[in-house]
């Protein structure tokens, strides 16, 4: 059953929505396809809404997944959002997850080095480089190219130092950056444990020239 962007007004039916959405049908160890927790989706989508950065914004979800942060924003009233991600099935999941609650969401498939239409508003849950060092780092310069107002994402602890050399390299401002509570169900074959707490950080970055 759709619902009319905008229409969410609690932070517990958000979290609903968003754990009602599909997970990724087979997650590819390669591209660290984590789902984003649906409590901390919500808090990132909440920080953006306080922000004044999803009522009538444009908003881009770089590595979207299965589409749950582009979807939230629409669902709390972006203007318009767009969900970029390379794997095809991926994709197909999130097309089906905005139709199942009725969010016009624009998928395109594209890896974020190569998209250039900026957005008022970056959202993201990159890779953590977990799998691949240093995989996360091209979202970040890729957020910083494309946002016009602000950037929210996440990242793993470890990357404080570099995300904050890359504010400062920017010219950009930390608005706010703190512990996420995060768990990582067992996703991938070499998964031994049934869920893991991940020490992860949300991220609110300013550029230099903020958009009215």
């Amino acid at each position: 059953m759709g619902r009319p962007k905008g229409t969410i007004r609690r932070r517990s039916e958000l979290v609903r929505v968003l754990e009602s959405l599909r997970g990724f049908s087979t997650p590819d160890p390669r591209l660290e396809q984590i789902e984003t927790p649906a409590e901390a989706g919500a808090e990132l989508l909440a920080e953006a809404l306080a922000r004044d950065d999803l009522d009538g914004r444009t908003v881009v979800d770089l590595g979207c997944g299965t589409g749950r942060l582009a979807i939230g924003g629409m669902l709390l009233g972006a203007a318009s959002a767009v969900g970029v991600e390379t794997d095809l099935s991926a994709l197909d999941v999130a097309r089906q997850n905005a139709r199942d609650v009725g969010a016009e969401v624009t998928w395109v498939r594209s890896d974020v080095r190569l998209y250039r239409t900026p957005a008022d508003v970056v959202l993201m849950n990159p890779p953590f480089g977990a799998q691949h060092a240093h995989a996360d780092r091209p979202f970040w310069t890729a957020a910083f190219e494309l946002a016009r107002r602000r950037i929210y994402a996440f990242s793993l602890a470890d990357s404080r130092t570099f995300i904050a050399r890359l504010v400062v390299e920017r010219g950009a401002r930390i608005e706010a950056t703190r512990p996420i509570p995060w768990e990582l169900p067992a996703t991938f074959p070499h998964h031994r444990k049934p869920r893991v707490p991940l020490p992860v950080d949300l991220w609110v970055l300013r550029p230099e020239h903020i958009s009215p």
